[in-house]
């Protein structure tokens, strides 16, 4: 396989149109619409708290992204074992966990995700199938593989999945173990989020082809590549990938195409630092706004109206500005918290 991106998928002036429904129900796109209208929120909050010095870690944010982590999720068990990155809000609100919880993680406070000992980038909510985030680039797509591996020495049908980012992909970590999920037939889902940065220097000018499943080829991995602002489109792939994962025929490559509004970290949108990255550009790409396309295709279908859509972002910001107040108010962990969670039982330094 060789050449670039099908179709338009790259280019951020086209996919503004409603999404095509394809005779789905209200019982179908109303979870969906409120997994994205969740994330987003959150992570605006996120944005503003930043802004205002009222956090003190970096935030990495997928606004714009919410697409991808949703139309996944639809797919999973709670017994399945998902990893991220170091941007994996997403990830973890759309299994289902605690917007509060995630908040007081991203405060430090002693009641969030990982007790406040690791931010924004080191998530981890097991009850939910969330195994853990690193800002480790590619750091935890082999551990992906080996949960998976694992579930399947086991007996069970639940599969790993790992979300990584088009930049992941020029680490040789996520190479070795394409190769060896493969060889062992792991159940292992690979998700790219292709938003075609790596931190701030664009795709086509780190990589031959900003197409990413031309490594899954490479592999003898099947894949599917997607417009990853379509949630039904990311959900109807994973269906397929996820499927053949849980009766035994190995592991999966799904290649999504977004773009984050916000820039690398934090609330700034970075068009002035980084290359290939416009502010026409940023604008194009809001007007694919995977929440805005499927809330008009509903409206269009008469599933929805504009009234439904805010009272829905209504409810969900009240809920969420709720949580982020009480987050607020939770308490730090005690000081010796640091040594008793930070490092094992029994070890003594020096």
């Amino acid at each position: 396989m060789e050449g670039q991106l099908p179709g338009v998928l790259a280019d951020p002036t086209q996919l503004h149109e409603p999404i095509d429904l394809r005779g789905t129900t209200l019982e179908v796109l109303e979870p969906l619409t409120r997994g994205m209208v969740t994330i987003r929120i959150a992570e605006r909050i996120l944005a503003k708290a930043r802004e205002d010095g009222l956090i003190g870690g970096p935030v990495h944010l997928g606004v714009g992204q919410e697409g991808v982590a949703v139309g996944v999720s639809a797919l999973l068990r709670k017994t399945d074992r998902i990893f991220g990155a170091h941007r994996s809000h997403s990830h973890v609100l759309a299994l289902g966990s605690s917007p509060r919880k995630l908040f007081a993680e991203i405060l430090g406070k002693d009641t969030g995700l990982s007790r406040g000992m690791g931010g924004s980038m080191h998530l981890w909510d097991e009850p939910n199938g969330f195994m853990g985030s690193v800002p480790i680039v590619a750091g935890t797509v082999p551990l992906a593989v080996g949960a998976a591996h694992a579930e399947r020495m086991k007996g069970t049908d639940n599969i790993g999945v790992s979300y990584l980012g088009d930049g992941a992909c020029e680490e040789g970590a996520v190479h070795e173990s394409m190769n060896l999920a493969r060889m062992l037939n792991a159940p292992v889902i690979f998700v790219v989020e292709n938003n075609l940065f790596s931190s701030h220097m664009f795709i086509d000018l780190r990589q031959p082809s900003n197409m990413t499943a031309r490594f899954a080829e490479a592999h003898r991995i099947p894949f599917e590549i997607v417009d990853g602002n379509d949630v039904l489109a990311v959900k109807e792939a994973s269906e397929r990938l996820v499927a053949a994962a849980r009766r035994g025929d190995g592991p999966g490559f799904l290649e999504a195409v977004t773009y984050r509004w916000y820039g690398h970290v934090d609330f700034r949108e970075d068009i002035d630092v980084g290359v290939a990255r416009s502010a026409k550009d940023v604008a194009n790409w809001r007007a694919r706004d995977p929440i805005g396309r499927l809330a008009r295709a509903m409206a269009a279908a008469g599933f929805w109206s504009e009234s439904d859509q805010q009272a829905l972002e209504g409810e969900v910001r009240l809920a969420l500005e709720s949580d982020w107040e009480e987050a607020l108010g939770d308490p730090y962990p005690e000081e010796s918290a640091l040594m008793d969670r930070v490092y094992s039982a029994g070890r003594t330094r020096g």
